[in-house]
């Protein structure tokens, strides 16, 4: 297994469900992610999602789309997050996702050269959050040549047996969209139950919610049906708004997470 699977294999022997921030790479400056990914692992992150920053992001909202666009114009490129990756991953046991773009992958060369850079620099799995299902083979190839995991979405909207068929062919975990639109912290969080029973019948991958979740109670209310919870713009929203303020942003970052950490509480469908 590598350490994504190891990081829900754990969660699941304690009883408790995995907490997988997402971070912006170059946000709020160039060389964040030396000091986020420690922050990030102190706090009780189970797995960390790192956003490629892209000039047109696919269902992000305006606060993680404004943090792209800055970090695109201070300068990060994919080797550059390679190199911070790289930096820290000694120090890290957590399982560590790039969200990339298939317009990025396809600049560098595709998905062969792409992944097996990514793996050298220490990361164990993959979202391309714009890759269609149909067309992920070369994908999904390319990260089983270098044991990475390949984690796709599954769409609010998607029929059963599809959303199944997307978890059973997903590595690592498969990720499932709580709500239809673009990212962005929510006061409210559906019902995702049915949705997960329904999967699991048919698929062993754990599952792994996001989109809106943004404080503990709604990390407990997701964990008591899914594997994991998925936290991205308030965390986002909180690290950028340290940095305005003058606050040390990783700081800031660690007690935040170690926050959402409160709400992993037994999952009951063990």
């Amino acid at each position: 297994m590598n350490r994504i699977s190891e990081a829900f294999a754990k969660a699941k022997e304690t009883g408790q469900g995995a907490l997988l921030p997402f971070v912006c790479a170059g946000s709020p400056e160039p060389d964040a992610l030396t000091r986020l990914l420690p922050a990030m692992e102190s706090a009780g992150a189970s797995v960390v999602e790192i956003g490629f920053p892209y000039s047109d992001p696919i269902a992000d909202g305006p606060t993680i789309a404004a943090a792209m666009h800055v970090a695109l114009e201070q300068g990060i490129t994919p080797a550059k997050i390679f190199e911070q990756v790289s930096a820290v991953r000694d120090q890290l046991s957590m399982g560590l996702v790039a969200m990339v773009s298939v317009s990025i992958v396809i600049a560098m060369g595709g998905p062969e050269p792409f992944v097996k850079r990514a793996v050298d620099a220490g990361f164990d799995g993959f979202i391309f959050p714009d890759l269609a299902f149909e067309e992920s083979g070369p994908y999904r190839e390319a990260c089983k040549a270098h044991g990475a995991s390949m984690i796709m979405l599954i769409s609010p909207t998607s029929p059963t047996q599809r959303a199944i068929d997307i978890a059973n062919a997903s590595t690592g975990f498969a990720y499932l969209l709580a709500r239809s639109g673009v990212t962005g912290a929510r006061e409210d969080l559906p019902d995702i139950s049915e949705r997960v029973r329904s999967i699991r019948e048919k698929s062993k991958t754990p599952i792994a919610c996001g989109f809106g979740i943004s404080n503990a109670d709604q990390v407990s209310a997701v964990v008591r049906h899914a594997d994991g919870a998925i936290v991205g713009s308030a965390l986002v929203k909180a690290i950028i708004a340290a940095h305005n303020a003058g606050k040390d942003y990783a700081i800031e970052a660690e007690h935040f997470v170690h926050e959402l950490a409160m709400g992993l509480i037994s999952m009951d469908h063990i």
